[in-house]
């Protein structure tokens, strides 16, 4: 796959980042060549609209729900593109209304996300985007969110996947990412 080469190309390696003996792969590269952050994002939406858009019986995606903060990158130009509403999911307090959260497990502590309480309705079929798959504890959370308001979360979509560390297994619905690394 051509283009799953070229986005290749476009993450740039950070070694001992953000501590010593971590690969922090970094996707800001991609982002600052306008062919290489289309071609993710056309990659993105020809995956929904010849896998995910399978997975729902209404064939579409009403809603995509996209993580704080590098999921807000990618989550309002797949949602327009689709013709599907966007909702963020933010750290708790950041969120204007009445709003429901999940707590995760983050190596260091616990943390928690919330959404507004009217974001998505029952019934609606969700993507769940962010940049990153590491352990899943952020993913499953906003999936937890997802799941309150009575909504289908048909994917998750990651740039990257982090394999060793398992996190789709945290995870309620299939994953699907552009980079698999083993690092």
């Amino acid at each position: 796959m051509a283009d799953v080469d070229f986005i290749k190309e476009h993450l740039a390696s950070h070694l001992d980042f953000p501590k010593k003996g971590i690969v922090f792969l970094d996707i800001f590269p991609v982002l600052r060549n306008p062919l290489a952050f289309e071609t993710l994002i056309t990659h993105l939406l020809q995956h929904i609209t010849s896998h995910t858009f399978g997975l729902s019986s209404t064939k579409k995606v009403d809603v995509v729900v996209a993580l704080d903060a590098r999921g807000f990158l990618l989550g309002p130009i797949i949602a327009l593109r689709l013709g599907a509403a966007f909702v963020p999911v933010r750290k708790a307090g950041k969120l204007p209304g009445t709003c429901i959260s999940a707590s995760y497990q983050k190596e260091y502590g616990v943390d928690s996300f919330e959404m507004q309480a009217d974001a998505i309705k029952p019934g609606q079929t969700v993507v769940i985007v962010d940049d990153l798959l590491a352990t899943g504890g952020s993913a499953h959370a906003a999936g937890e969110l997802v799941a309150k308001q009575g909504g289908k979360t048909l994917e998750y979509l990651f740039i990257i996947e982090l394999m060793f560390l398992k996190g789709s297994s945290a995870l309620d619905a299939p994953v699907y990412s552009i980079v698999q690394s083993d690092d």
